[in-house]
């Protein structure tokens, strides 16, 4: 299949509002310059109005009311991990990924999102963009939380009522595989079992 540029265009823009996730172009700033059909949906707002607006005051992020100058002015601002990542990406050059918790007003009611962020920045007729990508992660996040682990043997109990060891369950569960080794303090541990094995082992070897 051959496109001309009006084609590739339109080809383009399909894949964009593809994407699943919030998917928005900003500046170094965090306003949004472009953003996919998901993010429209979820804001519901005319483009004119989000078209140059900070991130935090279209997603109505509870901080963003807290000064008049809006998204990135407020005390919290400087810990927000959104504009911090983008502030990262644009300094490296590089992607930025980080998970958080984002607290947005709805309707008038708080609500809390787990959030995925991803950072990606990029240059476009010659000026500096990030491609802000907000991966809604709050079902893992309330997973996560409800996994029952015993507090002695750290065994998992699955959906069928059946306990086994953590790594069988999110092998199973989530095709995730892990890697073993000891952190610095059970490997002293371990050290000091293997000396004292040694000494005790020395101990009662008969004299020749």
């Amino acid at each position: 299949m051959i496109l001309d540029q009006k084609g590739e265009t339109d080809l383009l823009r399909a894949i964009f509002d593809a994407l699943p996730s919030l998917v928005f172009v900003v500046d170094q700033d965090v306003r949004i310059l472009e953003y996919n059909k998901p993010a429209s949906d979820l804001i519901s707002v005319d483009r004119e109005v989000i078209l140059k607006q900070r991130t935090g005051d279209i997603l109505f992020c509870i901080h963003s009311t807290e000064t008049p100058g809006g998204c990135g002015t407020a005390p919290h601002c400087k810990d927000c991990v959104i504009r911090n990542s983008v502030m990262s990406a644009f300094r490296g050059n590089s992607i930025f990924r980080r998970r958080t918790r984002i607290e947005i007003i709805r309707d008038g009611t708080k609500k809390e999102i787990y959030a995925l962020i991803t950072v990606s920045p990029f240059i476009f007729q010659k000026e500096s963009k990030a491609l802000l990508v907000i991966e809604d992660i709050s079902e893992i996040a309330e997973l996560r939380r409800m996994i029952p682990i015993c507090a002695v043997c750290h065994k998992v109990r699955d959906d069928n009522q059946a306990w086994g060891q953590i790594e069988a369950y999110f092998r199973n569960k989530w095709d995730v595989d892990f890697s073993h080794g000891l952190c610095p303090d059970c490997f002293k541990n371990e050290m000091d079992k293997l000396e004292q094995y040694k000494k005790a082992g020395n101990t009662h070897q008969q004299p020749t």
